[in-house]
């Protein structure tokens, strides 16, 4: 193992007896891009924004995997969990899963270890399709070309001016759902989404509170939000609080759908959510809750319970199995994720009429790093 600041690398000659590709090289690497300006929701602040790059390689090919984590989901991912990898079949993601999983068992799951092992699951999905020389909605079965989505930003730090023109901008792109952030001061919460309802006319809203409401108060914004016609209101109270979603879901005014997910790293909180009836649409974020391997397990789960599902920020890393998944609804177009992704990759899906198409001419996700641009955010 070679290992240069935050970046991992693992080799290995390839091996076999030709039946099936073997996984050469494994690189992780981070890269910490500041944000457009001062960033904050309900419970958090921040500058900058971390991405993490898998890159599995294989017969000449490389798979790309993306994870929004921490330099600790590199380290953990590039020095424990690739060499377990490297001359295994790279035409076979669902056992590399298994034996990542098999070997986080000390380390607890949830958390650094499951976005680690996300981030690896996603690129070793991304190489078997290029592999193949095949699109990767294609190799999950595609029954939709394009997904839904909704531009998602409108954060508390933003001032009015710049919440309205930021969501008036992604419905006169032809997006006619948008989500902004609450929480921050509930006592100007209602006022911000007035504002925002005026800027946007009778495009759908979304609010998000990340958890930072008790369960009454909660309650009484849900009745202020729909007065503004929200429809969407996520993480009223905290994610973990399945009895104060479920109340709130019980008690909030018809019409406004209660959401909560993206924090599920296994599927036994997906399955206790559900179980809770503690939302109406269920989220959940390939770079979390397993990989892409863990979001198609969530997808079945929130089927058999009757419920749609949502996927969380990292467009470009969800949009192929979401042409895959029955049950999705949309994508979050998140601003901070999308302009990244526009900064370090070429082969993106192209955004029309409100949906992400993705592109059947590119195997594999199709992305293509543009490696001048990434390195100078490399940590």
């Amino acid at each position: 193992m070679v290992e240069s600041g935050s970046k991992c690398s693992v080799n290995a000659q390839a091996g076999g007896d030709g039946s099936s590709p073997e996984i050469e090289r494994i690189d992780v690497s981070t890269y910490r891009i500041p944000t457009d300006g001062p960033e904050s929701d309900g419970t958090l602040e921040w500058r900058a924004t971390t991405l993490v790059l898998a890159r599995v390689m294989a017969d000449g090919k490389v798979g790309l995997g993306l994870g929004y984590a921490d330099r600790a989901t590199a380290l953990l991912a590039g020095d424990s969990l690739a060499p377990l990898l490297i001359g295994g079949d790279a035409l076979s993601p669902a056992l590399h899963r298994a034996t990542m999983l098999r070997s986080v068992r000390n380390l607890g799951r949830p958390g650094i270890a499951a976005m680690a092992i996300s981030t690896l699951d996603n690129a070793l999905w991304d190489l078997k399709a290029r592999l193949l020389g095949i699109p990767l909605h294609t190799l999950f079965g595609a029954i939709r070309a394009e997904v839904p989505v909704y531009g998602s930003g409108g954060f508390t730090s933003y001032d009015t001016a710049r919440l309205e023109r930021q969501l008036a901008d992604w419905v006169e792109a032809g997006i006619p759902r948008v989500k902004m952030k609450v929480g921050r001061d509930p006592r100007a919460d209602v006022e911000r989404v007035r504002a925002a309802r005026a800027a946007i006319g009778d495009a759908e809203l979304f609010v998000d509170a990340n958890g930072a409401y008790d369960r009454k108060q909660a309650l009484e914004m849900a009745a202020c939000f729909h007065d503004c016609g929200v429809s969407w209101f996520e993480e009223p109270v905290s994610s973990d609080d399945l009895e104060g979603l479920r109340q709130l879901r019980d008690r909030a005014p018809s019409g406004i759908e209660i959401t909560a997910g993206e924090y599920g790293y296994h599927p036994d909180y997906f399955r206790r959510l559900l179980q809770a009836g503690a939302v109406d649409v269920m989220q959940a974020d390939a770079t979390r809750c397993g990989g892409l391997s863990g979001l198609f397990g969530v997808a079945a789960l929130s089927e058999a319970h009757h419920v749609p599902l949502s996927t969380h920020c990292a467009p470009a890393q969800h949009l192929h199995a979401g042409c895959a998944l029955g049950g999705i609804r949309h994508l979050e177009y998140f601003h901070d994720h999308v302009r990244i992704e526009a900064m370090l990759f070429d082969g993106l899906g192209e955004l029309r009429d409100g949906a992400l198409h993705a592109d059947a001419s590119r195997p594999g996700n199709g992305l293509v790093v543009r490696e001048a641009d990434a390195r100078r955010y490399e940590i």
